[in-house]
């Protein structure tokens, strides 16, 4: 039998994260995203505070960088020093952006801050506000950014405490979204012992199990538009018998979004400018007061499609929408539209297409085939983009396309050329 504790799990917290890629962005949009990690720290720390929680796990990544800057190890100490006075302990691991390697200030640590060192687990008692004992803590930092062993397989239980607490920078099972850095698997973490596993690196919250629990809290601030939605953290309640649970605080200070818009059914513009305003309020009513970095897409299929791709009419719908939005300064809870992007199809005339004959009928084939094959498709793309990947930075840019964005690629490609085709055959 223990004794009734809180505690806060964070992650991937990404001080002074640079928000790059937003140069067309007005200067106010600018400002409140560089500004965002530390305005999601700082709700992360008043968390703390306004619910007395008894310490705080950081599982990795607490600074963007390997060379982590000034100003967020500043932000840092400040922090840290303010829960040292409140007696609130905290327990820190580093992770593959912040390991124990780069550069850092000289600046003094309060006693009750903890950094996990990189030679081997390491175990901590951890105290509630009273002093009485809760749990032991565990883990380990990254020495340098690319750790691929497996350091789960180091942790082991320490006895002397009624709770065991494991942190972790790692990722589990292979997630193929994020790099394989201190890869595990989910079952070696749910036979180890321990009572819940702190985890980092996974951008997205998670509970991969309960009991033990094995949680990824997800970050504390989208940073692009494939982190949308609320971030934030875990508390975490445990009941003298063991019990667990947990209750997630969204601590974001911009929210990413991204949002479907279907033509289908339209056959005005009027009727696509009312519906793209409808998202744009949408997106500001489910937002909870923050500002919005949205991205918006049409799709489906209708009469509104040959206009949308032949005239090209994306970016002038985009500039018109930010017009009739207005200026991020104007309101608090701002909508910024950081893109329009146009995946819409015919009304029918791709399925003719495939059964066709002639060039226009082998262009629909090969596209369907494209978009299917992952590997087709890059073979497509580097094709057809031949002489813009002699630019470095375009073949960068190229390069880093998912098999999402180069699918929508082939599928504007082939509305294009049929749009094309059609209209010149049409003139004949």
């Amino acid at each position: 039998m223990g004794i009734p504790f809180t505690f806060l799990h964070a992650a991937d917290l990404h001080l002074d994260s640079p928000f790059r890629g937003l140069g067309k962005a007005p200067a106010e949009v600018r400002d409140r995203l560089r500004e965002s990690t530390f305005a999601a720290f700082d709700r992360l720390m008043e968390t703390v505070r306004r619910e007395r929680l008894d310490f705080v796990v950081f599982a990795g990544d607490l600074y963007d960088a390997a060379d982590r800057s000034l100003k967020a190890q500043l932000r840092m100490q400040r922090a840290l020093n303010e829960l040292a006075r409140e007696g609130v302990q905290t327990f820190i691991v580093h992770g593959n952006h912040d390991p124990v390697s780069g550069w850092q200030s000289k600046l003094d640590w309060p006693e009750t801050a903890h950094v996990f060192g990189t030679e081997d687990v390491e175990c901590r008692p951890a105290y509630r506000r009273d002093g009485l004992l809760a749990a032991h803590v565990y883990g380990i930092s990254y020495a340098d950014a690319s750790v691929t062993d497996n350091l789960a397989s180091r942790y082991r239980t320490t006895e002397g405490a009624p709770f065991h607490l494991a942190l972790l920078h790692a990722n589990v099972d292979g997630n193929a979204a994020h790099d394989n850095y201190a890869p595990c698997k989910l079952a070696e973490l749910a036979g180890a012992g321990f009572d819940y596993w702190a985890l980092g690196h996974v951008h997205d919250r998670r509970v991969l199990r309960e009991y033990p629990h094995v949680v990824y809290p997800g970050n504390i601030q989208g940073r692009s538009v494939r982190e949308t939605g609320a971030r934030g953290a875990y508390v975490v309640r445990v009941s003298a018998e063991g019990q667990v649970a947990l209750s997630f605080r969204d601590v974001s200070d911009v929210r990413w979004r991204e949002t479907d818009v279907a033509i289908d059914g339209a056959e005005r513009e009027q009727q696509l400018k009312e519906r793209l305003l409808a998202a744009v309020d949408g997106a500001r009513a489910d937002a909870a007061g923050r500002p919005v970095v949205l991205r918006l897409r049409l799709v489906g299929s209708g009469p509104l499609h040959a206009r949308l791709v032949r005239e090209n009419a994306g970016e002038a719908w985009l500039g018109e929408l930010r017009e009739w939005v207005g200026e991020p300064d104007e309101r608090d809870d701002w909508v910024w539209v950081e893109r329009l992007a146009v995946a819409t199809t015919g009304t029918g005339d791709d399925a003719a297409a495939e059964d066709g004959q002639g060039f226009l009928g082998e262009l629909a084939r090969l596209a369907r085939t494209g978009r299917a094959d992952s590997a087709l498709s890059r073979e497509l793309l580097a094709d057809a983009t031949e002489a813009l990947r002699r630019q470095p930075r375009l073949r960068e840019w190229l390069d880093g396309r998912g098999d999402e964005a180069r699918a929508e690629l082939l599928s504007r490609a082939e509305a294009l050329a049929a749009l094309l085709l059609r209209d010149k055959s049409e003139g004949e």
